[in-house]
């Protein structure tokens, strides 16, 4: 028997919804159609790193979704044949300025190591090395790399997924939609029913889930970033991407082109027109790495709006109140980390039912989403 399933919400995690839906065995019975009008999607906007071994939060349950999110990404990306534009292992390079601290980071990567290896080989470089790997880089700090470490373009790896599924059992429609009271699709040409539904829709879930009566705990955030005209290196056209001390992302995509960024803006929620201050704070974090750039070599910004829980984790599942409702939302900044897996958790969900504890990974849902 065929189920018609709806996904509201077409970055990180819907794509890969969609895209698993259509490949994991029993997709010929799902009948999928996603809806998404593309503004403001934080995916659209983001470029960014894959490398979350490294990072000091505490939350562990998040550590254990990032970290499957980066084991992921690879097998992925080889099953989909994601070209290297989309998603690229250039491993990661940390820098610090104090040897204490690239010492403390060098152990705690050697530790991580152990029961993560899709970090690949961990060295120590100094930074004469540093500046062998990316030529860009004018006097960079001393720094740790991580052969493992990655880059993805968004927009690109949701476009990738999407054609995909479209040639299995997806239909697109770029449109906005908001749910009723009975958990269906309210589109301008009236109600869509459906026997599950997939809610994602990232900065905005707080208003999509409220037909249903129910409150998600989350606060939009705007993201900007540049893009940059840079010397062209022809024999680094591969160069590892940076997390530099005190600077925002540094991320080289070859051929003369490297992305910086991105802000974290709290106080300007869904808006998403550039701004002046945003491009200067952008372009002073990219001059201080490499002197000699110019404000004329910017080629672009994007703009995004992210979503955030009040305690910065993400979360997933079926909604406590409303079980034909499955939900994904609080993936902030690390959403292209953590948005493939757990959109390939819901697709196994919504395919082969039962209760999956996924406590690992996440607190309750009823701590997110209250009733009204």
């Amino acid at each position: 028997m065929t189920q018609k399933v709806a996904i509201v919400g077409g970055g990180m995690v819907g794509a890969t919804v969609a895209y698993y839906l259509s490949k994991l065995p029993g997709n010929t019975q799902q009948e999928v159609t996603l809806y998404d009008d593309g503004t403001g999607q934080a995916t659209k906007a983001a470029a960014g790193i894959i490398s979350p071994w490294l990072s000091k939060r505490r939350n562990k349950r998040w550590y254990e979704l990032a970290k499957a999110g980066a084991d992921l990404l690879p097998q992925l990306a080889r099953e989909a044949n994601l070209s290297n534009a989309v998603y690229q292992q250039t491993g990661t390079i940390i820098t610090r300025s104090n040897d204490a601290d690239l010492e403390s980071l060098y152990q705690l990567a050697q530790n991580r190591r152990q029961d993560a290896p899709q970090m690949g080989t961990v060295s120590q470089l100094t930074s004469e090395e540093v500046s062998q790997m990316i030529p860009l880089l004018h006097q960079p700090h001393p720094g740790i790399l991580v052969s493992g470490g990655a880059r993805i373009d968004g927009a690109q790896y949701t476009e990738s997924l999407l054609k995909i599924a479209q040639t299995k059992n997806l239909k697109v429609k770029n449109e906005k939609v908001s749910l009723n009271s009975d958990g269906n699709i309210v589109t301008a040409r009236g109600t869509v029913k459906f026997d599950r539904v997939i809610v994602a829709t990232g900065g905005w879930l707080k208003q999509t889930l409220e037909p249903l009566g129910i409150e998600a705990d989350i606060r939009p955030q705007k993201g900007q970033l540049i893009e940059l005209s840079v010397k062209n290196y022809e024999d680094h056209q591969v160069m590892p991407v940076l997390m530099p001390e005190g600077e925002r992302d540094f991320i080289p995509f070859g051929n003369g082109s490297l992305i910086v960024g991105a802000t974290h803006e709290d106080e300007n929620g869904f808006n998403l027109e550039q701004t002046s201050e945003a491009k200067k704070d952008l372009f002073a974090s990219a001059k201080a790495m490499v002197p000699e750039l110019t404000i004329d070599k910017i080629t672009g910004m994007r703009v995004g709006t992210r979503g955030y829980s009040s305690d910065f984790a993400p979360f997933f599942g079926p909604v406590p109140f409303f079980r034909k409702v499955l939900v994904a939302g609080g993936l902030g900044s690390s959403g292209l980390t953590t948005g493939p897996i757990i959109g390939k958790l819901l697709a196994g969900s919504i395919i082969f039912g039962g209760e999956p504890d996924w406590s690992n990974y996440e607190k309750e849902l009823d701590i997110y989403l209250k009733r009204l």
